[in-house]
């Protein structure tokens, strides 16, 4: 394990996507050849775990990111690498609006203020409407824990401060339909049962109890 990390926290990142890509599955067999958009990608592999899908996937980061991951994980013919600025909304010029469009922001909402988040899917509802966005958030409990845990890995910049702790009430904020709210664990908890850590099993029972972290799943 690196620094500071934990069973639950590694459970975690595996549990969200595990549920993305399920989402991703949905949204292609209910609409046909899509156009997902992972935003703030990273070394995301989707397009890999998904290449069955009938789907063009693009992965979008800042300059710095997409030129390692162009080095580490060359782009396939059903993927296309953007790089820029998530809130510039630039990106949107890249991505093939005459298909159906799902969008992905994972593990970086939470590093901003609300105000801005609110502005950008704002102009994602004017450039993509009808697309449905999925995002991760915590609770403002569940905040304060994962702040902490991202100082104990020795990130001491890495400052949090989105939550939602109503998902209906942020989607009427943002003018969206509600179409889901997903604990992380539900499926991770059946799956794997007896086979974690005493710690871990109560962790991830109170965190879907408390929805402290969960996808959001809305209609711009």
């Amino acid at each position: 394990m690196t620094k500071g990390s934990s069973e639950y926290a590694l459970l975690a990142s595996v549990a969200r996507y595990y549920s993305t890509d399920a989402m991703e599955r949905d949204f292609v067999r209910r609409n046909g050849r899509s156009a997902i958009v992972h935003l703030g990608a990273g070394l995301e592999t989707a397009y890999l775990r998904l290449s069955d899908l009938d789907a063009h996937f693009y992965d979008m980061d800042l300059p710095e990111v997409i030129g390692l991951r162009r080095e580490l994980l060359p782009p396939s013919d059903k993927e296309a690498l953007i790089a820029g600025d998530l809130f510039d909304m630039k990106w949107a010029d890249e991505v093939d609006k005459s298909l159906p469009v799902m969008i992905l922001v994972l593990g970086v909402f939470q590093y901003f203020h609300e105000e801005k988040i609110l502005d950008v899917i704002g102009r994602m509802k004017e450039a993509f409407p009808g697309a449905e966005l999925v995002f991760d958030a915590t609770t403002t409990d569940g905040l304060r824990y994962a702040a902490k845990y991202v100082k104990k890995t020795g990130n001491q910049s890495a400052a949090m401060y989105f939550a939602v702790d109503d998902a209906h009430a942020f989607c009427e904020k943002t003018g969206t339909e509600y179409l889901e709210c997903r604990p992380f664990f539900t499926d991770a908890r059946v799956m794997l049962r007896k086979r974690t850590g005493f710690y871990t099993r109560i962790a991830m029972k109170v965190v879907d109890r408390d929805f402290r972290a969960k996808l959001i799943r809305l209609r711009l």
